[in-house]
């Protein structure tokens, strides 16, 4: 025991740590074990002639991207928190990196991938830590790449979606609490919805509702999920209306936004599934909405408030991005300006809306950002989708079938409506082992009060060394 007081662990906490220690190891041995129940089953026999190398490659870069995009929410939502409070956040998106990177291999994949077993509205446990799921390509997903590779590029929007919400009650959550609801929430309302829209069986795929890069999977139902739990978990402390959240470090989240944008690539043009001419439709489209976006807010802010908001412009390229995911694969270059400039102009207005004319604290806008731009997104796709571009698709309103305007209709109404109720009853059910930290904790900050370290570290002013300017002294022009 000498040894663990040596590394700091004070007497009252050895025990808990000798638990840890325990329990972490028998959830070692326990997987070790059902390695040997399910040996092979992540490999398989398969044809390598059935297996496209580039498309292999493709995907795979692009699950890349979408990985980064998960930390990168962290930095975009650490910059515009207050500065006792950037770590907690950026720890808590890596926090749902890391829970539901081990759920989705264990069951969430199966649940929203698996084979249907209710109607068209959740997958079974076929793919139980992904027995099943190896070399040989899926035909009803992507022919021409491994299942494992799809499996895995589905799991880092399956990571990224809980990711989001986190903005909503940023800065007074309490970590237990998160950690479990995280893993109910992807599992009760992500897996479903993704079995929905995305299974050959689900019902909203049968519908006929588009969803190329997940406007309803990943964005409306992250955006009302958060709406929920900024009504459930409460206002912060001293939290004004129409008061703004001062930014405590805007190249932070300036970062965070372009890393976003970066990632994004892999996001909508990866769902091609193919390093094809579809992936570079979506990929211009995708870079296309962004800029309008940006140009948008940019514009805005500049009419509102007689200054270029560099926050507001970065704000506004991940709103065009989150507009154009549903539409990414189904639209051509001027359709994608049109998206970026009217869910540019939406999702800032109902920023307006929430901030001035409720009492509801989401923190970081992410019902605005996500919830309204995956809405609008999705919506436009059944205005300006168009089957020449995407012969899996369908037209869009403007080029003569207003039905696919009905179907985008009834699929995000549903997917919101969802999300909010099963994130609401959920947050209220959670709320009996305490939703919030105490009001010294949050007062505090919760880099310190909760995870004991801090963001910045500023020496005082008496503290700070005088700057040693005498070897400049001689190279001075004056």
């Amino acid at each position: 025991m000498a040894a663990v007081q040596d590394v700091g662990i004070p007497l009252f906490g050895r025990q808990k740590f000798v638990l840890g220690v325990l329990g972490v190891l028998a959830v070692g041995i326990l997987a070790g074990f059902a390695a040997t129940l399910l040996a092979g089953g992540s490999s398989g026999a398969y044809k390598a002639d059935a297996i496209n190398t580039g498309d292999t490659a493709w995907v795979l870069t692009a699950a890349g991207l979408v990985m980064i995009m998960t930390p990168a929410v962290g930095f975009f939502y650490g910059g515009m928190v207050r500065s006792k409070n950037v770590v907690s956040v950026i720890k808590q998106s890596v926090l749902v990196l890391a829970l539901i990177g081990v759920q989705w291999v264990l069951f969430g994949y199966s649940l929203a991938f698996g084979q249907d077993i209710g109607g068209g509205l959740l997958g079974g446990l076929g793919f139980f830590g992904l027995y099943g799921v190896g070399y040989a390509p899926n035909p009803d997903y992507a022919p021409t790449i491994p299942h494992l590779a799809y499996m895995i590029f589905q799991g880092m929007f399956a990571i990224i979606t809980p990711a989001l919400i986190i903005g909503a009650f940023a800065e007074r959550i309490r970590f237990r609490t998160l950690i479990l609801f995280i893993l109910l929430w992807s599992t009760l309302v992500y897996d479903p919805i993704a079995h929905w829209v995305w299974s050959p069986n689900g019902w909203i795929h049968k519908l006929g509702a588009l969803d190329f890069a997940g406007g309803t999977v990943v964005h409306a139902s992250s955006g009302f999920a958060a709406l929920a739990a900024a009504i459930v978990v409460g206002k912060r402390i001293g939290f004004q209306r129409g008061e703004a959240t001062a930014a405590n470090n805007v190249p932070l989240t300036i970062l965070g936004a372009v890393l976003l944008w970066f990632g994004w690539f892999g996001f909508n043009a990866g769902s091609a599934l193919a390093a094809s001419p579809l992936a570079v439709s979506a990929f211009v489209a995708t870079n296309t909405a962004a800029a309008a976006a940006a140009l948008t807010w940019m514009v805005l802010s500049w009419t509102q408030n007689g200054r270029p908001s560099a926050l507001a412009t970065a704000t506004g390229a991940v709103c065009g991005l989150v507009a154009i995911t549903p539409a990414s694969g189904y639209v051509g270059p001027i359709s994608s300006i049109a998206i970026g400039v009217i869910g540019g102009l939406v999702t800032y207005l109902m920023l307006l809306l929430r901030s001035n004319l409720t009492h509801i604290d989401d923190t970081l806008d992410v019902w605005a950002a996500h919830g309204m731009g995956g809405l609008t997104g999705a919506l436009l796709t059944g205005v300006f989708a168009e089957k020449v571009i995407n012969s899996a698709g369908a037209n869009g309103l403007l080029f003569g079938n207003p039905r696919q305007l009905l179907a985008q209709v009834i699929a995000v109404v549903v997917t919101a409506a969802f999300s909010f109720a099963v994130t609401f009853l959920l947050l209220k059910l959670l709320s009996i082992m305490g939703l919030r930290v105490s009001s010294r904790e949050e007062a505090l900050g919760l880099d310190l009060a909760v995870h004991g370290e801090e963001g910045y570290r500023i020496l005082p002013r008496e503290e700070m060394p005088e700057p040693d300017v005498s070897m400049h002294a001689e190279e001075s022009p004056v």
